[in-house]
């Protein structure tokens, strides 16, 4: 029965780590929030079922500012401006030896800037901008697949042009969350190990006013 369950898991992780994401909201210049789960769907009380595996998510560029574990999510100090996260640890690698697959997690609040500082990162084209480009090391990634979630939970779906670039239409007030994955085949470092697939998940909210 063990053995059952365990290759239940298994299979249902790299459904699980694709739906889940991590992202990052600020009001303001007050404390940020981290949140592991489904940004699309409303919270349940308390949190992601699954948010108790978001532990240490670390602050892009590092940080010493304190993190606070709230009902649901985490709340740091950061410094002024843009706040960028990223994290490996949320989910262990899963499968079979030869066929190991990981995520990593890249997270960002606000348009302030244009700067990329993450290996993934959803970015807009301009400070405070509508457009926004998915950029992995540095260089965008051509017709990426960028969802678009709107302040009441609606979705969509934009296939970047050839830049990367996305520019979905902003006709309501309120917080936006945009994600994109990457995946990566092949002999792949990971936390000193190898895998043979890595998702890279990238996030990116901002409240249009």
């Amino acid at each position: 029965m063990k053995t059952l369950a365990l290759a239940s898991l298994l299979a249902a992780m790299p459904m699980m780590a694709q739906a889940h994401e991590v992202w990052v909201e600020r009001d303001g210049a007050g404390p940020a929030r981290i949140y592991l789960g489904e940004p699309a769907k409303t919270l349940p009380a308390g949190g992601d079922p699954e948010f108790e595996k978001l532990k240490a998510p670390k602050l892009v560029p590092a940080s010493s500012a304190s993190q606070t574990r709230k009902a649901g999510f985490i709340e740091v100090a950061a410094p002024a401006g843009d706040v960028r996260v990223t994290d490996d640890s949320v989910f262990e690698p899963w499968g079979e030896d030869g066929k190991m697959e990981a995520v990593i997690y890249y997270a960002r609040a606000g348009r302030a800037d244009a700067r990329i500082a993450m290996p993934l990162e959803i970015a807009p084209t301009a400070a405070n901008g509508g457009s926004f480009a998915l950029m992995k090391d540095g260089k965008p990634v051509p017709s990426a697949k960028i969802t678009v979630i709107t302040p009441d939970k609606w979705s969509k779906a934009f296939t970047a042009d050839a830049s990367g670039t996305v520019a979905p239409k902003l006709s309501e007030k309120g917080r936006y969350i945009l994600t994109a994955t990457h995946e990566e085949t092949g002999d792949l470092a990971y936390k000193g190990g190898k895998v043979a697939k890595l998702y890279h998940i990238a996030t990116t909210t901002f409240v249009n006013e």
